[in-house]
């Protein structure tokens, strides 16, 4: 037996033109820490509602690695995390997180992502969420996909609204104490999908999906 019998979400990928998004194996770490330490954004304010990149250099790792391998102990049918790489070529770029609880009832997913600067502002992140959502509604059926970025976030928010994203009401974060931000929700609904002009391949899925308890 293989280790994708074991896990067979091990097996899952999906292709873009430039990119290539599977669940973080644990070979992928060392990249994804290289990518994150590569930095992500200005030291001045988070993005993320967990600073989990003002970790000292020393504790980035470690913390790293707990959190993916506490999203596997988490996956269970129509409640999970999915963490995926993104590698571009040789290298990986940044991190693409697809969740979703009471996926049999609820039929809507919410995204996550980061990528290190040195990848930024080259359509990277349009292409990978892109990629992603082509593969929630027509591979898992989703028929709502949901996100959120801080309300200063003009590039994660320019995304969402290229894709089709509508505003979905605002909330109060603070990812720093004492640091309260705008947090902006945003809400995408399969039929306002702007679709690339390019597909995506998928490889794995059958038994990916077995695994996330969504028959085909």
């Amino acid at each position: 037996m293989d280790l994708q019998s074991i896990w067979p979400l091990f097996g899952l990928s999906i292709e873009t033109p430039r990119l290539r998004l599977r669940p973080v194996r644990d070979e992928d770490l060392p990249g994804l820490v290289d990518a994150a330490l590569g930095g992500v954004h200005e030291p001045e304010r988070t993005p993320f509602g967990f600073p989990w990149t003002d970790a000292p250099e020393d504790e980035l790792p470690s913390n790293m690695a707990r959190f993916h391998w506490s999203l596997r102990n988490r996956v269970a049918p129509h409640d999970w995390t999915v963490a995926f790489a993104v590698h571009e070529g040789e290298r990986i770029i940044g991190a693409q997180d697809l969740a979703a609880y009471g996926f049999s009832d609820r039929r809507t997913v919410n995204t996550g992502s980061w990528l290190t600067r040195s990848a930024q502002g080259q359509g990277f992140g349009t292409e990978m969420r892109a990629g992603l959502l082509s593969f929630a509604f027509d591979t898992l059926g989703a028929e709502w996909a949901e996100s959120s970025a801080a309300s200063w976030n003009e590039a994660s928010l320019r995304v969402s609204s290229k894709l089709g994203y509508r505003p979905n009401g605002v909330t109060r974060v603070s990812p720093r104490a004492g640091e309260p931000v705008d947090e902006q929700r945003v809400r995408l609904r399969r039929a306002d999908f702007v679709r690339p002009d390019w597909a995506i391949t998928v490889r794995g899925q059958g038994p990916a999906l077995r695994q996330l308890g969504i028959t085909a």
